[in-house]
């Protein structure tokens, strides 16, 4: 029983509840009561602010959406993850709110419940807007013993990778050629382009719907029984774990969501290795305003007893006496396992760059060579003998790029090939690297940019870096993408008058969401940008925010499992910076 503090809450949120109901407010109401603990604070906070923030503004954006049209995939399933659908609200008494509406390429409009696997990562989304976040791993380290502290078993090698650029695509390089040379290997990342499933994969494979729903369950039902008010990104980190060791995978690679002391994959207390790729000036209300202060928080993953490897662009003797003070049994640098070689590209001859996925190859090299050997120590123990990990397949397993992290394509348009590159550049480093790198790679090519950017960035610098590049204002696609932390095609426009004579679209009433953004604005300019590519014998990049790329992606043609919009709706909900664990109100 609540104690009796707690009933005036309690009966205050049931009539919340009853009146939402009732009202039809509240789309997600079969979990509005769901709560980690039977804290009557607790369950109040839940219910009123999912009711009240939640549902009004769900409701509102589930009214806008219908009016919208997406088409299924080609496919006879209504998984979740090979339609587009849309919420469809509904004011008549009676009638479910948990529903989908789709439409057929044959333009026959269906609706269907909302799938399981829909409901579980929907709850997920919204969870930190009734779990606040807090600094520290308390919840992470009892959510871990909970479930058997999968990633501190013996029978389990973990790599850990932090920094402040590279570590997914050093994390993906090393989870691909663990696979090519036959070991069943774990990969966590984030953040995920079209499916939250690409976030958890097992030989390459995200993990089926199935599988969230089984492993996602077991999570929540954790955290109510021992009421444990996880946040999304330590769900999302259990559920990883708990995946993990129940498909039996031999080897993990983690990536921090920000930082490392106090990110949720800090949990584990014997990493095989720690990877720190790089150190620079990024989310420093929260990690540091200094290098060496943010490469303190990223040295949190080093343990004792374990080898630890940083990339070039470190602070290297603040990390040295950070893997001294934690008595780390040796720091690397990659030039100590493969020698020197420049990672210096020359542009037209005379201008060079530093070209990072060649740096994030050799960082990945040089971790692959430390592991064969904690691989060989932990089979000898077991009196068998590790799998080798031959030098071409490491050379084979690095090229591998993460998605849209200059992604080259060829798109075929009317008979004509167009090159497409896609690159989540969205800072002004980022955009320099991105243009350096065109430059290095194309020198004579003519290019057209669609670009769409977060709300937060500093958009004048980031467009007039694009702007200076190619020159004409013509050549620049705006959009914005419909999670509620993108900057709007207003803000853009607003913050760079040079960027008045670019392609942009002036949205519609009907089609916006209820965070009013234009849910046709990416596709409709990628169209666009395609065309107008073809007829002028130009390059199409795609770059800016991660939020436009799914849908860039799926207006190319490219197919690959993607979210509803009954999941993407709610994407980000509750999370104010780009990553999703890490938080502090005095700081933010």
């Amino acid at each position: 029983m609540p104690p009796s503090s707690s009933l005036p809450l309690i009966l205050l949120c049931l009539a919340v509840h009853s009146f939402a109901f009732q009202s039809n407010l509240f789309a997600d109401s079969s979990i509005a009561m769901a709560s980690y603990g039977t804290r009557g604070t607790t369950i109040f906070r839940s219910a009123f602010v999912r009711t009240f923030v939640l549902g009004g503004r769900l409701t509102r954006r589930a009214t806008l959406n219908s009016k919208t049209q997406h088409f299924l995939r080609p496919s006879s399933s209504l998984s979740s993850s090979t339609m587009r659908s849309t919420m469809r609200s509904s004011s008549s008494i009676g009638a479910s709110s948990n529903m989908a509406e789709i439409e057929s390429a044959n333009g026959i409009k269906e609706q269907r419940e909302w799938s399981n696997y829909e409901k579980l990562v929907r709850k997920l989304y919204m969870t930190n807007l009734y779990n606040p976040v807090k600094l520290g791993l308390e919840n992470m380290d009892k959510l871990h013993k909970a479930i058997g502290s999968p990633m501190d078993q013996p029978d389990v090698s973990v790599i850990h990778i932090a920094g402040s650029n590279g570590k997914g695509s050093v994390a993906l390089k090393t989870a691909n050629t663990l696979r090519l040379a036959d070991y069943k290997v774990g990969l966590f990342v984030s953040p995920h382009i079209s499916s939250f499933r690409e976030r958890i994969q097992i030989n390459g494979e995200p993990l089926s719907e199935a599988q969230v729903e089984k492993y996602l369950k077991e999570i929540y039902d954790i955290c109510e029984e021992q009421d444990i008010p996880a946040t999304f990104f330590e769900v999302t980190t259990a559920l990883a774990f708990r995946a993990f060791a129940q498909e039996g995978v031999e080897v993990v690679v983690l990536e921090t969501g920000l930082g490392g002391r106090l990110d949720a994959t800090n949990v584990i207390k014997h990493p095989a290795l720690s990877i720190i790729t790089s150190i620079g000036l990024e989310h420093t209300r929260i990690l540091g305003d200094t290098v060496e202060l943010i490469a303190l928080e990223k040295g949190g993953i080093i343990k004792e007893g374990r080898p630890v490897l940083v990339g070039n662009n470190v602070p290297f003797e603040t990390l040295k006496q950070c893997a001294e003070e934690k008595k780390a049994s040796q720091i690397y640098q990659y030039e100590d396992l493969l020698g020197v070689e420049a990672d210096q590209v020359m542009i037209e001859g005379h201008e060079t760059f530093e070209d990072y996925d060649a740096e994030n190859s050799r960082i990945s090299k040089a971790g692959l060579i430390l592991l064969q050997f904690h691989l060989a120590e932990r089979m000898a123990e077991k009196g068998k003998t590790a799998k080798v990990i031959l030098p071409e397949t490491i050379e084979e397993g690095v090229k591998i790029r993460p998605p849209c992290r200059f992604e080259e394509m060829d798109i075929q348009v009317d008979g004509k090939s167009v090159r497409v590159i896609l690159d989540v550049a969205h800072n002004p480093q980022a955009i320099d690297y991105l243009i350096a790198k065109l430059r290095a790679n194309y020198p004579t090519a003519k290019q057209r940019i669609v670009v769409g950017m977060s709300a937060d960035k500093d958009l004048k610098y980031c467009t007039n870096i694009l702007l200076d590049y190619v020159s004409d204002p013509n050549k620049l696609h705006l959009v914005e993408a419909s999670h509620p932390r993108a900057a709007s095609i207003s803000s853009i426009l607003e913050a760079n008058s040079r960027l008045a004579d670019s392609h942009y679209e002036t949205p519609q009433e009907g089609d916006l969401n209820g965070d009013g953004r234009d849910i046709s604005s990416v596709s409709t300019q990628v169209q666009k940008a395609l065309k107008l590519a073809t007829e002028n014998n130009e390059m199409l990049v795609i770059c800016g925010s991660v939020f436009i790329m799914a849908d860039a992606r799926e207006k190319l043609g490219i197919v690959e499992p993607r979210d509803s919009d009954v999941i993407a709706e709610v994407a980000g909900a509750g999370m104010r910076s780009s990553q999703e664990n890490f938080s502090d109100s005095k700081k933010d």
